[in-house]
């Protein structure tokens, strides 16, 4: 069995049904330049390789499939191949698709920024829409996000309950963390994207104590 990435053009899907709509659309449309380039690359990455260490479950492109790719990998280099999917699709304005966990990941707006879910991973970028996404969805039982900056430099949330969170930034040494509860996964991510634009007004407006660990 395999995992499955999707990539498609940013902005031409919104949802996960718009998505599937989309990539309705594509079938049997000749490759574009961008997916044949996309595809070439993965493809010789994954030759370099010897192949018990090869990331792709069979080698991606060729097919008429219009712009969008799809690539199948084998569990175990699943973190592998979404790093390296971002790495290449983030610079040619390309979305990433995962039909396992109907998420769109698209990089229309986005900030880059180290997202930590805790139950899917690593993400190289932030978006207003994957804000409130993520932190609507968080569940046990690993219901917490983290934004990161730089080192020692990030904002990050624990649900508590249904409508309870903790909300801690660090800004840089131990005198700079601290901590606050917030009620309401919608002032949750508004505050996590205020952050993320550096937006210290708002979170200035909330009562923070100083977090000793």
């Amino acid at each position: 069995m395999s995992y499955d990435h999707m990539l498609l053009p940013s902005g031409v899907a919104a949802t996960p049904a718009e998505v599937d709509a989309y990539f309705v659309t594509q079938e049997g449309r000749a490759e574009t330049e961008a997916v044949a380039a996309l595809a070439s690359e993965l493809n010789d990455r994954n030759a370099k390789l010897p192949e018990e260490d090869s990331f792709l479950s069979a080698p991606v492109g060729g097919v008429p499939y219009g712009a969008a790719l799809h690539i199948a990998s084998p569990y175990d280099a699943i973190g592998f191949v979404r790093n390296l999917v971002f790495e290449l699709a983030t610079p040619r304005d390309y979305a990433v698709y995962d039909p396992q966990l109907a998420w769109l990941i698209d990089p229309a707006g986005h900030i880059p920024v180290t997202v930590t879910h805790g139950g899917a991973g690593e993400f190289p970028y932030l978006t207003e829409t994957l804000a409130g996404f993520w932190v609507h969805g968080l569940a046990d039982p690993n219901p917490y996000l983290i934004v990161e900056r730089a080192d020692q430099v990030y904002i990050q949330t624990y649900r508590e309950s249904d409508q309870d969170f903790t909300l801690e930034y660090r800004d840089g040494g131990p005198d700079r963390h601290f901590t606050t509860q917030v009620t309401g996964p919608d002032t949750v991510a508004e505050l996590i994207w205020a952050w993320t634009r550096r937006n210290q007004e708002r979170l200035d407006q909330l009562p923070w104590q100083r977090l000793d660990l």
